[in-house]
C-alpha cells in the first residue's frame, strides 16, 4: 500500500451549539443531534466519550455475531476513573464490559464462537474511538 493509500481522509465533524449556560447541542451533517450539559440528568462529555467507545464496539461486534444469532441480551457497559493530576483532568483505566447472550442451539453456539475474537478485533484494530484514545491522537483549537 502506497504512503498516499495510507492518508486517504475520511474526516468526521460535529458542530456544538450553545443552548443555555452549560447546556449544548451537538450535531452531525446528517441531521443527528444529542444534547450534553455538565450538573443534570442529561450525559456530561465524559459520559459521551464513554458512550462513543460503547457504541463503536458495539457496532463492530453487533454486526457480525447478529448474521450467525440474534442476541437475547446486548449490554456494553464503559467504565473509567476520572483523574486530576500533573498532567490536568483525564480519564484512567477505561474498562470496557460486555454482557451479551445468545439463545441456544447451533446458531447461538456460532455466535459465542466468534464472540471473543470480534471483542478483541474491535479492541485491537477496528474500533476507532478506543483505538484513537489508545493511541493518544493530537488535539488541537483555534479561535475563528
Amino acid at each position: 500500500m502506497s504512503e498516499e493509500q495510507q492518508h486517504v481522509r475520511d474526516e468526521r465533524s460535529v458542530t456544538l451549539t450553545r443552548d443555555s449556560v452549560g447546556r449544548y447541542t451537538v450535531r452531525n451533517g446528517r441531521g443527528g443531534s444529542i444534547t450534553t450539559s455538565s450538573g443534570t440528568d442529561e450525559l456530561s462529555p465524559v459520559e459521551l466519550l464513554l458512550a462513543g467507545v460503547a457504541g463503536c464496539t458495539a457496532v463492530d461486534v453487533d454486526t457480525v455475531t447478529s448474521r450467525r444469532a440474534e442476541p437475547e441480551s446486548f449490554e456494553i457497559e464503559v467504565s473509567a476513573d476520572k483523574v486530576k493530576d500533573e498532567n490536568g483532568n483525564h480519564l484512567n483505566d477505561i474498562e470496557i464490559t460486555f454482557r451479551v447472550r445468545f439463545p441456544e442451539g447451533e446458531s447461538g453456539d456460532a455466535a459465542r464462537k466468534i464472540l471473543p475474537s470480534l471483542v478483541r478485533r474491535s479492541h485491537e484494530e477496528f474500533c476507532t474511538v478506543s483505538r484513537t484514545i489508545m493511541l493518544s491522537a493530537d488535539v488541537s483549537a483555534t479561535i475563528e
